[in-house]
């Protein structure tokens, strides 16, 4: 005990606690702002993409929707539908708006969107309304609306798809395309489809519609090529026995009756004239408005009263036909033409009537050369619109044809 202290081994004693901070490590030093970066930024590009998805799909809803919900569309599922509104999916451009092709997410139910600009709220309410209301009707010559959908600036109609798109794209050439447009018979079967749409409108259902933009362009072609009445956008619902009258004129020009070019008032007897016109289209494949050399514009209904006048009613139909068409049909349907499209009111058939003459079951009234003559005293008499053909019995003084007036038809 007494002797020298044995040698200390060092590496046998304990580790001395460590006095200050923990040496970090380098990675932790780097990765860890980054990490804390990335989930800064990550947190607020979620919140981006939330509020971008929110108002991509805002919409417009107010309480006195409620009651129209079944036939509401979420602006979501059309979105979807079209493949977010992709060029390819347009369908084509009108007037009032954009259509494209869609094919809904869960019936998987092919439709036609409309996108139509409305930046007013005024009166949005009675058009929702009205079109619920329109969404009603059923009818195998009518194309059926099924739903809309608000969004701020813009209101979206929701139709069937009919995939043979509409007469116009068949009876004109478009594109370079070639009309395609087939036989007569299939051109006399679209014209009776169409009367038949219109005589539901004006008198078979619980109210009368009239449509007051009956053109080509507005008449669809189902999978079988039936005529059916589409675009409804303008349309106004008016009890039965009540005055319908509206305070814009609404329509395209050549397709528009003297008394609504005047007065702005549409009518079923303004549809009678579009039909008219449309009559005449389908028969001599011709646009309303013609033009003529120097500039100069002639009327449709100019150049077949003057063939009727001069006897020569056949050589308007049209050429491609190749004479490979029922004579009888398509002088019908001539003559058929210019009455519905007669300046006066009361000189124009109903579109009841005009079932009955394409039907067979009653004969057209034999056109003459004094029907179609008028006074310029019975032409100037604007607040009797046109209602009174008493003037036709008038002396023939200043008398002058139905085709020197058409330009108040929207000829010009």
């Amino acid at each position: 005990m007494d002797g020298p202290a044995p040698a200390i081994d060092l590496s046998k004693l304990p580790e001395l606690p460590r006095l200050g901070p923990k040496p970090r490590s380098k990675v932790l030093e780097i990765t860890l702002p980054i990490a804390t970066g990335l989930f800064v930024l990550a947190v607020g590009l979620v919140v981006v993409l939330l509020a971008y998805r929110r108002l991509r799909y805002k919409e417009v809803k107010e309480d006195w929707e409620v009651d129209f919900g079944p036939h509401r569309f979420s602006f979501k599922d059309l979105f979807h539908a079209t493949g977010g509104f992709r060029k390819k999916n347009l369908l084509g451009v009108g007037g009032f708006g954009q259509v494209y092709k869609g094919v809904l997410p869960e019936s998987r139910a092919e439709v036609a969107v409309k996108r139509v600009s409305h930046e007013s709220r005024q009166g949005m309410k009675e058009f929702i309304a009205e079109v619920v209301s329109i969404g009603r009707l059923r009818h195998r010559n009518i194309v059926p609306l099924l739903g809309y959908c608000r969004r701020e600036g813009e209101l979206l109609l929701v139709y069937d798809y009919m995939s043979n798109g509409s007469l116009a794209q068949h009876l004109y050439s478009e594109g370079g395309q070639q009309p395609t447009l087939g036989s007569w018979a299939q051109r006399f079967r679209i014209v009776k489809g169409v009367a038949a749409g219109l005589l539901y409108l004006h008198e078979k259902w619980e109210k009368v519609v009239v449509h007051r933009d009956i053109k080509p362009s507005n008449v669809l072609l189902d999978s079988e090529m039936n005529g059916r009445i589409g675009d409804f956008g303008l349309s106004r619902l008016y009890d039965h026995g009540t005055d319908p009258q509206t305070t814009h004129m609404v329509g395209t020009m050549g397709y528009l009756a003297p008394e609504l070019v005047r007065s702005g008032k549409a009518s079923p007897s303004t549809d009678v004239f579009a039909f008219g016109v449309l009559l005449l289209e389908i028969t001599c494949a011709q646009r309303p408005v013609r033009q003529r050399q120097q500039q100069q514009q002639h009327t449709l209904m100019d150049w077949v009263l003057e063939h009727w006048q001069n006897g020569l009613l056949a050589e308007t139909v049209d050429p491609s036909l190749r004479k490979d068409y029922n004579l009888d049909e398509a002088c019908l349907a001539l003559k058929l033409g210019l009455l519905c499209s007669h300046p006066f009111v009361s000189a124009r058939p109903t579109m009841r009537q005009v079932m009955q003459y394409l039907e067979g079951d009653a004969a057209i009234p034999e056109l003459t050369p004094t029907h179609f003559s008028f006074t310029m005293q019975a032409l100037t008499r604007q607040d009797e619109g046109f209602e009174s053909p008493s003037s036709m019995l008038d002396p023939p003084l200043l008398t002058t044809s139905m085709g020197t007036f058409s330009s108040l038809s929207g000829g010009r």
